[in-house]
């Protein structure tokens, strides 16, 4: 059967359900194709099912804390790993349900339950149509990286496809990969009670590049968990677990969670027929402002089969740029304020721009750190473990960007994104109210001491020291 739309939106996940959105506003001649499961990979395998779990295991290891604080009883609590995971994909469920129950109105009209290939630039094949379109959009999703050394031991293999699916934890697991998912699902487990050791290729924990902050990272994260970052050395099946050797040393496990990336999803979609050659993993060439492939400019991308940060609201973001662009004239837009955050204990974040980036590009900036090691708010919840880095223009004065690894820092790094998106200098941000005592007063400690460094007012308006 042939049909022939405005728009075709390839992928039903975060991109292209933003897309769609915005495509809906100008016409209602479009139509989304997607022959996976729905739900997008964020409901249904990656934020929130990842949440929940990181959250059981947070409140089982409080209990840790509990005699310290004269509350008895704590080291007699168990926990049933059988009923997390059930736990788990309950709450999944209820997330992948909100997100299907926005598609309940589309209908056949604008669905298509198919997998869809390229025929040419302007056409594309399911089993049950041919559909000629005269804007397209890429949002097509991402599937976990293998990395060829554990080719030929699937069985042993477990991804984050696949992770919330387990009945129950294994004894024993290795994670391979120490970045953002990695440390997350991997610190989680280990508080739950699998003996697990976790691999990286280099010393580095969730993509940190600030030097002072990854080496104080990963010490802490090493006197915490069982980490080794010489990465695999050899493996190989030893009856019914798996022998990995890294650094020297040999750990036998139940399972292998490998977290080692997600590579852009272009399988089936025969995008050959464009000309490009994937062979070697090459991202088609785009214009980020605008989503639109350089060679096909009524082709647009967005989501994590780009390439770029694999982040919800950056896939949202993506797909609303492209389907704007797809049914109006062709527009660039400025990206939001980078915002990374990693749920491990104590949070990792990276607010604006990283210190690779500012290195990179030869920037004059001046750092104010403080260490949440004595920092009060951090003594009462007894999490004392924790360094901000605040990077600020020497000239300007603005703040630029941050990193850090500090307890609740998935809201210092909201703070910091907002005040970077406003262009705010360390002074105007020291304007600004802090709360006593608050885990936000070691941000003003480290903007206190980014002030010191490259000069500035005293932290209270001019107005109120004339009154006083």
């Amino acid at each position: 059967m042939k049909r022939e739309v405005d728009v075709a939106i390839i992928g039903a996940g975060s991109g292209g359900l933003s897309a769609r959105r915005e495509v809906e506003k100008k016409t209602k001649n479009y139509v989304v194709i997607d022959g996976g499961t729905l739900g997008t990979t964020c409901a249904r395998v990656g934020c929130m099912p990842s949440k929940v779990l990181i959250q059981v295991a947070e409140d089982f290891y409080r209990r840790n804390k509990h005699l310290e604080e004269g509350i008895h009883g704590g080291d007699k609590l168990t926990v049933n790993t059988k009923e997390v995971m059930a736990h788990v994909r309950k709450l999944r469920d209820r997330f992948v349900r909100g997100v299907l129950g926005g598609m309940n109105s589309w209908g056949q009209e604008h669905f298509i339950d198919e997998y869809a290939k390229f025929v040419d630039a302007n056409t594309l094949k399911t089993k049950s149509f041919e559909i000629t379109a005269k804007k397209i959009i890429l949002a097509s999703g991402s599937s976990p990286a293998i990395p060829d050394i554990f080719k030929g031991y699937e069985s042993f293999l477990i991804t984050t496809d696949s992770f919330f699916e387990l009945e129950d934890l294994p004894k024993s697991m290795a994670v391979i990969g120490l970045g953002v998912i990695g440390m997350e699902l991997g610190q989680a487990v280990s508080r739950l009670g699998v003996n697990t050791i976790g691999i990286g290729r280099r010393k580095n924990v969730c993509g940190i590049t600030d030097p002072k902050l990854n080496d104080y990272a990963t010490q802490k994260f090493s006197e915490l968990l069982n980490l080794s970052f010489a990465g695999v050395e050899k493996v190989e099946q030893k009856k019914n677990q798996l022998a990995i050797t890294t650094d020297g040393k040999t750990h036998y496990v139940d399972k292998v969670l490998v977290t080692s990336g997600r590579g852009a999803q272009w399988q089936n979609l025969n995008i050959e027929a464009l000309g490009y050659d994937l062979n070697n993993k090459i991202i088609p060439e785009f214009d980020s402002e605008t989503r639109a492939l350089t060679k096909y400019p009524h082709i647009f991308i967005a989501g994590d089969n780009s390439g770029e940060k694999q982040i919800l609201h950056e896939a949202s973001d993506e797909g609303r740029v492209a389907g704007y662009n797809a049914v109006n004239e062709v527009k660039a837009f400025r990206p939001r304020t980078p915002l990374m955050v990693t749920f491990s204990d104590p949070n990792i974040a990276c607010s604006g721009a990283s210190y690779k980036e500012l290195t990179d590009k030869g920037i004059d900036f001046e750092i104010g750190e403080v260490s949440f090691e004595g920092q009060g708010r951090s003594i009462v919840k007894l999490k004392e473990i924790g360094m901000l880095r605040v990077y600020g223009d020497k000239k300007s004065k603005r703040i630029l960007g941050s990193e850090l690894m500090a307890p609740d820092g998935e809201h210092l790094a909201h703070l910091l994104s907002w005040v970077i998106s406003q262009e705010m200098n360390v002074n105007e941000v020291l304007n600004l109210p802090f709360y006593h005592p608050v885990i936000e007063e070691g941000l003003r400690t480290a903007l206190r001491d980014l002030r010191d460094k490259i000069g500035g007012n005293e932290d209270w308006p001019l107005e109120i020291k004339m009154r006083l």
